[in-house]
């Protein structure tokens, strides 16, 4: 059996860490409310970083360990940002985020013995078993030579709809940071702030082993060329980093860089007109990537009320019945049973929650006992 250790994002920006032997269905648990605690007030909640590990003890001890990390190196983790790690580690950076809840009391990182090794991060966090979901899955989106700010705080907008912060940028025109980018990505700046620059685009990825290319035009490479949904199911799929390229919003990325590529990610556009705008390729791409996660769907409510017993429904179907009886509404009476069996049936298709009924009582009385045929001290 394996046992794993995770951590959630609320939607109050704290983060939760717990361990499990199920992941998806301990996942589901806190997304439906469904465990009693911190989460259950905090949704919606998305999984942000997990790892495997080939026994419990091991994953309670990464559990207690994480929960007493700051902020930072929780962000810094589920970045897989190692250096940053390792330098916080040096800071001896234990301040306890506000996120972390009802665990026991956290180890001490830079002691011995322990299964997570802030000091080694690579050497303790990659020692479990399975890849971790979003530290080695979350792709970094890379802007080859962007021009205008406003398009790398587009993109970066993009990216944070959809779960993405690793922005890499390469060769920016106007230097980085553009006080431009600021206002475009309308609140994305997280994004924006986490940016690392780079000369060239083999430095960019050259801590990625998968990297694709996205393009609309012809490059001569004979290399695969696969759409926005094959590249978003194969990234998961890695158990390594994974790096996008998108080009310079006038010319695109040159062959030589398209070259560095594993794969060629298109899509089928007006072969007349086939320029996108580069938030707009972010997009596409960050959205395709994002139907394996689990992210809020905004329009989505609450979990659906459980069906009320049915000795709620029968009240609800007996009030209705007399208050009918009341007005004469059961005519001719030989029709009686059947016209009642049809109400029932009405509402017992329904499949009505208890407080549904309570409404529906409320109303049926309201309507037989008028409020101004009431005693003033009736509510």
């Amino acid at each position: 059996m394996d046992f794993y250790t995770y951590m959630l994002r609320c939607s109050d920006g704290h983060y939760y860490v717990g361990h499990t032997d199920d992941l998806d269905s301990r996942i589901a648990q806190h997304q439906a409310g469904a465990i009693p605690g911190y989460t259950e007030k905090r949704r919606p909640v998305a999984l942000v970083w997990s790892d495997r590990f080939p026994e419990r003890d091991q994953a309670f001890a990464a559990e207690r360990q994480i929960k007493g990390w700051s902020r930072a190196k929780k962000e810094a983790l589920i970045r897989g940002d190692w250096e940053m790690l390792r330098e916080l580690a040096k800071r001896g950076s234990v301040l306890r985020d506000a996120g972390s809840t009802g665990s026991p009391a956290p180890q001490d990182e830079r002691g011995g013995g322990a299964t997570f090794s802030a000091a080694h991060p690579e050497e303790g966090l990659s020692l479990g078993e399975g890849p971790s979901r979003r530290t080695r899955r979350t792709p970094a989106i890379v802007l080859v030579r962007p021009q205008l700010g406003e398009n790398i705080g587009k993109a970066a907008r993009a990216m944070l709809n959809f779960g993405l912060t690793d922005l890499r940028l390469v060769a920016p025109r106007d230097g980085w940071p553009n006080p431009s980018a600021g206002p475009a990505a309308s609140g994305a700046d997280l994004v924006l702030e986490r940016a690392r620059v780079f000369p060239t685009v083999a430095e960019a990825v050259a801590d990625c082993p998968f990297v694709y290319a996205t393009t609309v035009r012809k490059r001569g490479l004979v290399v695969p060329v696969i759409s926005p949904e094959e590249a978003g199911r194969e990234i998961h799929a890695h158990d390594g980093a994974s790096a996008i390229l998108f080009g310079a919003e006038r010319s695109g990325l040159e062959t030589e860089e398209a070259a560095l590529a594993g794969k060629i990610v298109t899509v089928p556009v007006n072969p007349e007109f086939r320029s996108l705008n580069l938030a707009q390729a972010v997009i596409l791409v960050a959205y395709e990537w994002s139907k394996h996660e689990a992210l809020a769907v905004p329009t989505e409510g609450e979990p659906a009320e459980p069906r009320a017993p049915h000795e709620h429904l029968e009240g609800l179907v007996q009030q209705l019945y007399e208050a009918l009886e009341k007005v004469d509404y059961f005519h001719p009476p030989d029709r009686t049973p059947t016209t009642k069996n049809t109400i029932r049936t009405i509402l017992t298709k329904a499949g009505w929650s208890t407080r549904e009924i309570q409404a529906l009582r409320g109303i049926v009385r309201a309507l037989a006992e008028p409020r101004h045929g009431r005693s003033p001290r009736e509510p």
